[in-house]
Parts: C-alpha cells; sequence; structure tokens
C-alpha cells in the first residue's frame, strides 16, 4: 500500500553543494534563511503537521458511559467525576505546539512571494491551526487565540481567553479559507493518499459548527440557527461532492472491516492517521484483546432489534438469560462492536473462540468484550498493527447531516432520512428510518437518530463531547456502569468461584455493577468544561480565568 510518508522537514533536506562564499553556515543542518524557498519544501514542512492526528493507542471512549477498561486511569477518572485539575496537559501544550508550527508556516508563506504556487500547503496549514482550536475549544471552552509566532518578549503570551463562540468562528474561518486552497480526494495520487483535501475541511467544518450549534441550543447560550445552517451547508457539501461513499467491499460484514487494514484508503475514509509496515505500526489490535478498553450494558441496550424497534418494545428481543441470547435479532452493527460469546477473534494461532468473561484472558470488568478494531493479520496478532485510525469518515457526515437538518428544522423528511440515516442502516440490512415508522411505534426521532449515531461512532471518540454538547451529561454520566446478566446464567456457571458481593459486584436484576452510582459525578456547570491546566493560569498573570466550578 502506497503511504504518506510524514518526513520532518528538517530531515529531509540537503545543503546545496558547492558554495564558495566564505561565510557559510552550519554544514549538517538548513538554516531558516535558506529554507522557505519552494513549493517542495512548503510540503516538506507541512508534512509534520500530519503527526498531531489522534491515532491508535488511544482509550477514545474511556472518559464516557459506554466503555470501561483499563487502558486510562486519567481518562477514567474523567468518566466518574473524581478528576482534579492538573499543573499541565498534553492536550493544551501539544494543541498549542501544533498552532505554533502552523502559524510559522503561515507566517513563511507570506514571506516567500510564492504566492498560489503554495496554496496547497496555506490551506494543510489553515486546516491543522483549525484542527488543533477545534481540540481545545472543545475541552476547555474560550481558549487564548495566537495567530502569530511568538517569543518570550512577546505580550500575546498573557493573551486573555476568547469566547467560546469566537474560536468557533475561528475555526470556521481558518477552514473557509482552506477549502478553496486544497485538493479534492479525486485529485490526489497514489503517492499523496492520506493528505488533507477540501472533503476533510468540509468534515471538520461540519462538526464544529454542529458541536457549536447543538450547545447554544440546549446550553441556552445563543441562537444556535447560524451554527446549524453551517453545519448543514458544510455536510450537504461533502455529500454532493460525490467525492466519498460508504465503504461495502466486504458486504454485510464492511461495518466491521472498515476500521482495520480491509477498510484503508477506501471511499469512507476522508482522513486518517495512517500506518504501514516498518515505519509506523501500533499494539492496539492487542491491547483491545485484553481488555483495555471494554463495552458497557448502556452501549448493548442501544442496539435495535431488526424489526427496527427498541429492545424495550421489540417482540424479537430475547432477553439476557444466556451467553448469546441478548446478541439475537439485533443490529448487526452490534455484533461487529461487541465479541460475541463463542465467537472466532484472530489471535496468534489464527481463529481461534473467545467466551468473555470474568476469569482467565478474556476476564473483562463488564463480561463484555470489543470486536471492533480486531484487526485479523498476523501482524497485528504480533505487536505490529498497520491499519490506520479513521479519525475523519463519511459515515460521521451523513450522521452530522442528519442530527444538524432536525435540529435546525424540528422536522426531517423522509428524502433526507433515506440519504443519511437510510444509507448507514442499508449497509448492515437494518430497515430504514421514516417518520411513518417512528409516529407509529411511539417513538421520537430525535432519540432515534441520537441513539443512531452511539451506535455507528461507538468507540470512535465522539460519546462525551455528544452528552456535553446534548446537556445530558449529567443526567447520563453519574449512572453505573454497568455490564452482563451475571445471576442465574452461564457467566455464573462459568465463573462459579466468584463471591457475589465480595468478588463481583450486581444489581437487584442480576446485572453486573463495574462502576456503582455512588462512585461517580457530573457537577454542573463543572463538569461541562474541563479545568485549565493551573501553571498556564499561574504563569498568564492574571490574564486566564479558571473554568466554572475548578
Amino acid at each position: 500500500m502506497n503511504r504518506l510518508t510524514t518526513i520532518c522537514a528538517s530531515g529531509a533536506l540537503m545543503l546545496a553543494a558547492g558554495c564558495k562564499d566564505l561565510n557559510l553556515g552550519p554544514k549538517d543542518q538548513v538554516s531558516d534563511a535558506s529554507y522557505w524557498k519552494t513549493s517542495e519544501q512548503f510540503r516538506l514542512a507541512a508534512n509534520d503537521f500530519y503527526y498531531g492526528l489522534r491515532g491508535a493507542h488511544n482509550y477514545t471512549e474511556l472518559n464516557s458511559d459506554i466503555a470501561s477498561g483499563v487502558g486510562s486511569t486519567e481518562m477514567t477518572a474523567v468518566s466518574n467525576g473524581s478528576y482534579l485539575p492538573t499543573a499541565n496537559s498534553d492536550l493544551w501544550t501539544n494543541s498549542y505546539a501544533g498552532i505554533r508550527a502552523t502559524n510559522y508556516l503561515l507566517a513563511k508563506a507570506t514571506e516567500s512571494g510564492l504566492g498560489s504556487e503554495i496554496d496547497r500547503w496555506v490551506g494543510e496549514a489553515l486546516f491543522f491551526r483549525a484542527y488543533h482550536y477545534w481540540n481545545l475549544v472543545k475541552s476547555y471552552g474560550g481558549v487564548p487565540l495566537i495567530t502569530k509566532v511568538l517569543d518570550v518578549t512577546s505580550p500575546e503570551l498573557y493573551t486573555a481567553r476568547a469566547t467560546q463562540q469566537e474560536v468557533i468562528d475561528f475555526i470556521i474561518a481558518d477552514l473557509d479559507n482552506a477549502v478553496p486552497k486544497l485538493f479534492k480526494q479525486s485529485q490526489l495520487d497514489a503517492t499523496e493518499m492520506g493528505r488533507v483535501t477540501q472533503g476533510a475541511a468540509l468534515a471538520l467544518k461540519a462538526r464544529v459548527a454542529l458541536y457549536q450549534g447543538t450547545w447554544l441550543k440546549y446550553h441556552a447560550a445563543g441562537s444556535p440557527a447560524a451554527m446549524l445552517d453551517a453545519a448543514v451547508a458544510a455536510a450537504d457539501s461533502v455529500v454532493a461532492s460525490a467525492e466519498y461513499q460508504l465503504y461495502a467491499d466486504s458486504g454485510l460484514k464492511s461495518y466491521k472491516y472498515l476500521f482495520i487494514l480491509p477498510g484503508d484508503d477506501s471511499r469512507e475514509v476522508i482522513l486518517a492517521r495512517r500506518y504501514f509496515a516498518g515505519r509506523t505500526t501500533h499494539n492496539w489490535t492487542r491491547e483491545l484483546w485484553f481488555n483495555y478498553m471494554i463495552p458497557t450494558k448502556k452501549l448493548a441496550d442501544m442496539y435495535l432489534a431488526t424489526d427496527g424497534l427498541p429492545i424495550t418494545s421489540s417482540p424479537l428481543f430475547a432477553g439476557y438469560d444466556s451467553l448469546t441470547t441478548e446478541f439475537r435479532n439485533r443490529d448487526p452493527r452490534m455484533a461487529m462492536t461487541f465479541v460475541v460469546p463463542g465467537s472466532d477473534v484472530f489471535q496468534e494461532s489464527g481463529f481461534q473462540p473467545v467466551f468473555p468473561g470474568f476469569s482467565g484472558s478474556s476476564a473483562t470488568r463488564t463480561g463484555y468484550m470489543l470486536r471492533k478494531f480486531l484487526d485479523e493479520t498476523d501482524d497485528a496478532a504480533h505487536f505490529v498493527g498497520q491499519y490506520d485510525f479513521k479519525e475523519f469518515r463519511y459515515g460521521e457526515v451523513l450522521l452530522n447531516l442528519a442530527e444538524a437538518l432536525l435540529e435546525r428544522d424540528g422536522v426531517i423528511s423522509n428524502t433526507d432520512l433515506d440519504r443519511t440515516i437510510g444509507k448507514l442502516r442499508s449497509r448492515v440490512g437494518m430497515p430504514a428510518l421514516t417518520n411513518a415508522f417512528v409516529t407509529s411505534n411511539g417513538l421520537d426521532m430525535l432519540t432515534e437518530i441520537r441513539r443512531e449515531r452511539t451506535v455507528e461512532l461507538a468507540f470512535e471518540g465522539f460519546r462525551r463531547d455528544d452528552l456535553r454538547r446534548w446537556k445530558t451529561a449529567e443526567t447520563e454520566m453519574p449512572q453505573a456502569l454497568r455490564g452482563v446478566k451475571f445471576v442465574g446464567t452461564e457467566y455464573q456457571h462459568r465463573d462459579s468461584t466468584l463471591v457475589i458481593g465480595t468478588d463481583i459486584q450486581v444489581d437487584a436484576g442480576g446485572f453486573v455493577i463495574e462502576e456503582a452510582a455512588a462512585s461517580r459525578q457530573f457537577a454542573v456547570p463543572k463538569h461541562y468544561l474541563d479545568p485549565i491546566p493551573l501553571q498556564q493560569i499561574q504563569l498568564s498573570h492574571g490574564t486566564l480565568i479558571q473554568n466554572p466550578g475548578w
């Protein structure tokens, strides 16, 4: 597979030979004054931005209510509300380092006089600056807006926080400026696969605008109309471009294979952190074998029955009384996200049946085990996974479009449902979502669109942000994290030595309690934003004000 080789510019260039000027610079490096002369040099510099994308080894949902696991004690503390302000934050530090790098390229672009010759690399810098500010604003709210390269004497070091809306507006302006400078996906040649495109900028704009529009709406922070309009327009532009489509090369199993090696470079992928043999690999598959991140009962119960009804009202739901009954007659994405007990999982010696439980190598805290992201190659089974983490994909764009239309208009047409939710359901063989179906079965359209978003994007890192923008986190996050039904089921028979109340905790219905509600909290308004790192506040000379409640 051809891969984008992200080479740091300083390591890829050499001094021109034969210079006879006696005022020689260092011969083992490129001076800044002699760089930034050609489009190729700007391209090499832009390559370094791609290291800032989210990669594998991230435990995307441990900070939410649909996952548990041992992958990150820090994210677990965020989930249960026990986390405290820290002196420093990798998110803050790395984001502003990325912003400085993009500001530097943009300043050099202005100085270079190369004009439209380097538009594409300017567009990439604008995208990544927007991307880093997006990661900051969804965590902290308003942050300082820095648009130039600073040194230790710059007064802008003490810039006060912009408002959340000002940061959002800045992000959208950068993305709007980036779009006409970037290539379309279809304009990339084989050596350029993985570079930022117009579609990536529009997908990020739709994500950002939907977030802010719903934040404004549900936090009563202002009119959401402009933001929801922007979200619809951006997502619609991606759809209308015809550059992307849902991955379907693996038939009804395409959802499963999208997230591992067969789905790499498919037309669903808009932008991904890329891995490849011999250079950059990861061990995510093995970590997930050992339950660094596992699903909870809340997520399991969200998957519809195959008649399109919730399990609370569908006659097809088979209950919880055996290892596999709750997986029967369910949305096929459930069995492509969870390991169904007894199903085959590819491991060191090939495909082997796996029975998640509470003892042995397949022991989990909830009795569930994650199948999503488990590759089926010898490389991934032996510490060198090569599949990409798809941070931006067409499926999310369709979900953003459906939600933005409903939030903006209060209704959504069957035509719009068909071209968004319908596409996702059709891929896995689920019935379409229609207005008539919702009405005749006493359902709520907003609930169903949010459900669709949660199950389609599970473990891709959206859940906590969604709960915070919908202002439902204060209800959802303090609830107990629960697992499979243990009492009176095969789980109890298989682990009969476990003593209830000592070795394992269960609720009145016999379901595993991984973390009790008494151990979880979500304070309002405190936990709707994360704390600004304490050292940043101390160094700001009083210009950075901490978020409420911290």
